[in-house]
């Protein structure tokens, strides 16, 4: 494994890290939720994400259980606060702030986060309200850090241009080959201010597997087949997007790679991106993501990769 500094923070996260969302107290039971995290850990992945509405703090609670075992020291561990947590609670106020974060500590069973994050930006609450309330999260040792997940550059500035706040040290924006429109202005703006990127859907839901094919039905058991989480899969399963991620087959093999294995080097090639966040359901899964650290991808590789996908990339 290999590791890298989160944006102007001390914390130094593996480039492959655990998600949970849709996997752990979803669809992922404890007792394979437990084998994927010991596999993540043995194989040198120190970062675990999270969020309190991953199935409505489920996801925590399955989390706060199973790396209960490990020292506390030994991991970075990071959750978010903003979707709807019942009727009456969602957003960023700083009653919820407050509220949220002391619930998700209660699941995760712990005196604190490294990293929390605004899953999305509250246009119901006043920005300066945000930040104070998650500067006092930080300041009374709640969480070490604080960062932001999907916010334009326009927000993004105004936090940082705030007196007397904390300020981010990262960002999590959704980023894989399919997959770019971060790259044009959060990236270069983030690395300015110090900001390091925690990128979530680096296979694109699944789709730069290969798993899919143009025409064809979802295999059984896989996430695009599933009737309540399918629909998260639609952007990516046009049909002609299909038939571009297969032309990538024989890049992959040409390099002795896996399709998962390329899209993760092809996202690690950025510097910017401090880790990429990968969700699994069995541990095989983790390491095989995890043979992408290390993997160099050379210029004329990277253009012929982008002329397979040429037109079906949202930039």
């Amino acid at each position: 494994m290999r590791y890298r500094r989160l944006g102007n923070s001390e914390l130094q996260v593996s480039e492959i890290s655990l998600g949970s969302w849709l996997t752990f107290g979803v669809t992922v039971d404890r007792d394979q939720a437990g084998a994927c995290l010991h596999r993540a850990f043995d194989l040198g992945i120190n970062f675990v994400d999270t969020a309190n509405m991953y199935g409505r703090g489920a996801a925590e609670s399955l989390l706060g259980e199973l790396l209960s075992p490990y020292r506390r020291d030994a991991y970075v561990l990071a959750t978010k606060a903003y979707y709807p947590m019942s009727e009456t609670d969602r957003g960023l106020s700083r009653v919820q702030i407050k509220k949220q974060i002391d619930a998700s500590l209660m699941r995760l069973r712990t005196d604190y986060v490294d990293l929390y994050q605004c899953h999305r930006y509250d246009h119901d609450t006043p920005l300066e309200e945000t930040m104070e309330a998650m500067s006092e999260v930080v300041a009374a040792g709640k969480a070490r850090y604080i960062g932001f997940s999907q916010w334009s550059p326009r927000r993004i500035k105004a936090a940082h241009k705030l007196d007397h706040v904390t300020r981010f040290v990262s960002s999590q924006p959704q980023y894989s080959m399919l997959y770019r429109k971060p790259e044009r202005k959060v990236f270069s703006l983030c690395k300015k201010l110090g900001i390091g990127q925690i990128v979530w859907s680096p296979l694109a839901q699944g789709v730069l597997t290969g798993k899919y094919a143009p025409h064809q039905p979802p295999p059984a058991g896989s996430r695009a087949a599933h009737r309540k989480i399918g629909r998260k899969t639609r952007r990516f399963t046009d049909d002609n997007v299909l038939a571009a991620v297969q032309n990538l087959r024989p890049i992959a093999e040409r390099l002795s790679l896996s399709m998962s294995q390329l899209a993760l080097a092809w996202v690690l090639k950025e510097e910017s991106v401090s880790s990429a966040i990968i969700g699994a359901s069995r541990p095989e899964q983790i390491e095989q993501n995890v043979g992408a650290v290390g993997v160099k991808l050379d210029t004329a590789t990277v253009r012929e990769i982008d002329d397979v996908l040429h037109g079906v990339v949202r930039h």
